[in-house]
């Protein structure tokens, strides 16, 4: 299960130097490794990274630690980005909705020639059909929806 901290809205945004981006690449790659491990790698102290880390999760830098999953190894074989025209002004409706749908990975709200665009993440081919025919489409606030099926995937945090 991912923590999540979530920031002051109206806290001002740092610029982050080398030494959080380099903090960032790392927990990244992996959210678990400890400080003496994080703080040897970018040449700090574990005093120094401890702190850093910490300012990071404070600012809202660092919104949680989570868990990258194999979707297809976790029984889900069937991924899909959807976009969605929705009804002007019904985002935050739709996307509290969204959020109840099983297997929605990533929600957002994009400009362009459609206005949402979810990750999702089902068992298999069936179960993303009755996902967008029967959950997504019968949601009054959408106008109409694409289904993009993903063939293959690749974690960037994982090539770095």
């Amino acid at each position: 299960m991912a923590t999540e901290h979530m920031a002051e809205p109206d806290l001002p945004v740092r610029p982050l130097d080398a030494i959080d981006r380099a903090i960032l690449r790392l927990l990244q790659e992996d959210g678990r490794a400890s400080i003496r491990s994080v703080a040897d790698r970018v040449h700090i102290s574990r005093a120094n990274a401890y702190a850093r880390i910490n300012r990071l999760i404070d600012d809202g830098v660092i919104r949680g630690f989570t868990a990258r999953v194999d979707h297809e190894r976790a029984g889900q074989s069937a991924s899909a980005y959807i976009t969605l025209k929705i009804v002007q002004n019904s985002w935050r409706t739709v996307r509290d909705k969204l959020l109840t749908l099983p297997g929605v990975s990533h929600i957002a709200l994009v400009s362009g020639d459609f206005d949402v665009l979810l990750l999702v993440h089902t068992a298999d081919n069936r179960s993303l059909r009755e996902l967008v025919l029967t959950r997504i489409q019968s949601m009054e606030e959408v106008l109409s929806s694409r289904t993009l099926l993903v063939f293959e995937e690749t974690d960037r945090a994982l090539q770095e």
